[in-house]
């Protein structure tokens, strides 16, 4: 959870390997263009949309960055315990 600059708390976007795909296909990229875009490898753009993994910390900020300057919709949600990794 995060901490707003008023206090208040909201909620960090989920991402998880359908929204991940969705938001590469909305901006018309392949994975090797997404992985460019971000400064990392296709094949975790390939783990992170065959949900092996999910992003975490700056890639996933870096996500909700990228969706919310393209119009991309995502869910806003909490992960639960015991779901897939994290990458």
């Amino acid at each position: 959870m995060v901490v707003g600059r008023q206090g208040e708390k909201r909620r960090r976007p989920v991402w998880d390997a359908g929204q991940v795909r969705a938001l590469r296909q909305h901006l018309r990229l392949s994975q090797r263009e997404l992985a460019e875009e971000m400064g990392t490898r296709q094949q975790t753009i390939s783990e992170w949309e065959t949900g092996q993994y999910r992003p975490r910390g700056a890639s996933a900020r870096l996500l909700t960055l990228v969706a919310e300057r393209a119009g991309f919709q995502y869910e806003v949600g909490q992960r639960s315990e015991g779901q897939e990794g994290t990458a």
